[in-house]
């Protein structure tokens, strides 16, 4: 862990443009969660097409796991921040995810896997992620990675900010995941920024430079978190809520609120601005791709 890296300086924050409440719902065999990034509010925050929260100390919220499912288009990104995961693809890899590891997993052109809880008690929290690919990459070769808790870079700032990198660049460290698909960052086209912060209370601000061209939000999941403006004033983003940033401004300034600590998730990516056309676990640019998305899996053409 880097203690002697301050947060990168931001001449022009961005905004709150809105707060946004997630809609409590189930998924997978019946898990109940939170889903934050809904679908209306894709074409907003392209290239992100969804983000739920699970989080819950009764087994009957999350003991059925998420059984055999497909996915083709896009990325998952899936987050622990508590519990223990197990994974399985028809591609032939299997990983556990535990207390602060990630799994990024890009779909490609296909497969069907599992997320199944691997543990009878105790609080299982976490999120997933949505990333969409661009078109010419949707029927890529799927790729995975599970990436341990203690392979995520930990910077603290001299405020006492902790800040883990799981992608993209910050405070000088480069991010677990630079590109799922092991390309050149450069070649990446959605450029995605994934940071958990750790803010402590009392006054200390973390800044986080943002490319103009980036869609960006952060999700609070402890304590309330204040986007603050260039005068010193804090917008309050209150436990649970998402807050979509304006795309005014050179980058992030947060605190948190009062002397109470908190938490946050924050995300950027660069929009694609292609067609999203969504059946379900297929995410495709057009109807006729959806079509033949449903047909492969039917046939038994995914993975």
């Amino acid at each position: 862990m880097n203690t002697s890296v301050a947060s990168t300086p931001v001449d022009q924050p961005r905004h709150v443009e809105r707060l946004i409440t997630g809609q409590p719902t189930s998924d997978g065999a019946g898990v109940k969660l939170v889903r934050v990034l809904t679908q209306d509010l894709q074409q907003r925050l392209d290239p992100f097409l969804m983000l739920d929260n699970f989080a819950s100390d009764d087994p009957k919220d999350y003991g059925a796991g998420f059984p055999d499912h497909p996915h083709r288009g896009f990325e998952t990104v899936t987050y622990m921040i508590a519990g223990r995961m197990r994974h399985k693809d028809s591609a032939g890899h299997e990983g556990l995810l535990q207390n602060g590891g990630v799994q990024w997993m890009t779909a490609g052109r296909g497969l069907v896997h599992s997320e199944m809880p691997e543990q009878e008690a105790g609080v299982m929290e976490g999120f997933q992620l949505w990333l969409n690919l661009p078109g010419r990459d949707k029927l890529c070769t799927p790729w995975y990675r599970d990436i341990q808790s203690e392979e995520i870079p930990e910077i603290a700032t001299p405020e006492g900010v902790t800040v883990r990198i799981i992608s993209g660049e910050s405070q000088g460290g480069d991010g677990a995941v630079k590109g799922a698909m092991q390309r050149p960052a450069s070649d990446y086209p959605t450029d995605p920024l994934y940071l958990d912060l750790h803010l402590p209370g009392g006054g200390a601000t973390f800044s986080q430079r943002l490319p103009a061209t980036h869609n960006a939000f952060i999700y609070v999941y402890r304590g309330t978190v204040e986007v603050v403006n260039a005068q010193g004033a804090g917008s309050a983003v209150p436990l649970h809520r998402m807050a979509i940033l304006d795309n005014e401004g050179d980058g992030v300034m947060l605190r948190a609120a009062g002397t109470a600590p908190a938490r946050a998730l924050l995300i950027a990516g660069k929009p694609l601005r292609e067609p999203i056309a969504q059946y379900g676990p297929f995410v495709m640019n057009t109807r006729q791709e959806l079509m033949q998305a449903v047909e492969d899996f039917q046939a038994g053409r995914f993975v």
